[in-house]
């Protein structure tokens, strides 16, 4: 796999890139869709590709307790198995050992737990999680990591990152032994933890960077911390991580939040929260927020956002949108969610475009100005 840059901006640490993998190339800053299961809910892979997605996610939890990575495997990889033939990275499963499992032992070996699903007892090691992934086959896979939550105490953040550290090594030497299982590179991106502790974050930067060949991941935000420590910490990373490499900001976020971490320098980025919301009733426009099930709307002839890329923003209104949700119609989840990421890629397509400009400060303090009165973007 190999990255460059291709434009900086001179105000900010916005910048844009290339990202070259066995399934193509991807422009960055990118935003993925999240496939925790195999799907991006209520879409067909034709559909992502249609909205602009260069690239999504798969969860190695979730795929290897459904339907087993043996089954994706023999299909060929998760590429084949769901008709994807574009890029894919796959999540450690370590995020979701943590926060949705029912743990019951930790150690430097790995975690054992009890699956969220039917209560079946596993174990979750820095090895299997590689084996999994070499089975599943994506593009980009990540290290297995411990994430604690945003109001861990500092010696458990401290902790969470030693243990980091030694599962990155056992996640290399895996690899090293067993080679890809089909006709292409998997790239392995390190995640650093810390918290908001700059001291912790420099030191699991400072020992992870030897591991990182061509990508690298800021882990353990957006759990709760308060969101201007989110942004001084992203800030610091822009500072300690390589300047040649792309640096994947997880689990992040709001459009808000997506602008903000573009100009402290970074380029890839996934979160659910538009199809999640989408399917709650919750629209991200040019003009705010819509909350679709409001009464207001409910003789809302208008178009649901006229200036979304995709066609349901001009061609239903929204009074038929609060119909469909009011009925629970799955026709509604569907345009609610195809507005949600059309609007999610259009918005890094136009910052890609005004960092080629030379515009990207100019527009970024514009937008935020435009919103300064539209809560929750």
């Amino acid at each position: 796999m190999k990255f460059s840059l291709t434009n900086t901006d001179e105000i900010t640490s916005a910048r844009t890139g290339i990202l070259e993998t066995g399934h193509g190339s991807i422009e960055t800053p990118v935003f993925m869709p999240v496939g925790t299961v195999g799907a991006v809910k209520t879409f067909a892979p034709h559909e992502l590709e249609g909205l602009g997605a260069q690239i999504i996610i798969g969860n190695t939890y979730h795929l290897y307790l459904r339907p087993g990575t043996d089954v994706i495997h023999q299909a060929g990889g998760l590429q084949k198995f769901i008709n994807w033939s574009k890029p894919i990275l796959t999540d450690s499963g370590g995020f979701q050992v943590f926060s949705l499992a029912r743990l019951n032992k930790i150690t430097d070996d790995g975690v054992e737990f009890q699956s969220h699903l039917d209560g079946s007892r596993h174990t979750m090691t820095p090895e299997i999680s590689m084996e999994i992934q070499r089975n599943l086959g994506a593009d980009i896979i990540m290290a297995f990591d411990e994430c604690p939550p945003g109001n861990a105490d500092k010696k458990s953040i401290k902790s969470a990152v030693v243990r980091t550290a030694k599962w990155m090594k056992k996640c290399k030497v895996f690899l090293d032994e067993n080679p890809p299982l089909y006709n292409y590179e998997q790239t392995l991106f390190p995640i650093i933890q810390g918290a908001v502790d700059k001291d912790l974050r420099k030191a699991s930067t400072d020992e992870l960077m030897p591991y990182s060949s061509c990508g690298m991941a800021i882990g353990g935000l957006a759990v709760g911390e308060e969101k201007n420590a989110m942004l001084d910490t992203i800030e610091q990373c822009d500072g300690l991580l390589p300047k040649d490499q792309p640096r994947y900001l997880m689990g992040v976020g709001r459009p808000s939040d997506l602008i903000n971490a573009v100009s402290r320098g970074m380029d890839m980025f996934d979160c659910v929260m538009p199809t999640r919301n989408g399917r709650n009733g919750q629209i991200f426009s040019g003009m705010g927020i819509i909350n679709i099930n409001n009464e207001k709307y409910r003789k809302d002839f208008s178009p649901i956002d006229e200036n979304n890329p995709h066609a349901f923003g001009r061609i239903f209104s929204k009074a038929y949108l609060r119909h469909l949700f009011n009925i629970n119609e799955i026709l509604g989840l569907r345009i609610a969610s195809t507005l949600n990421l059309g609007y999610y890629l259009n918005l890094m397509t136009i910052m890609r475009q005004k960092i080629q400009a030379g515009d990207f400060s100019a527009w970024s303090r514009s937008w935020f100005r435009d919103m300064e009165d539209r809560k929750g973007m």
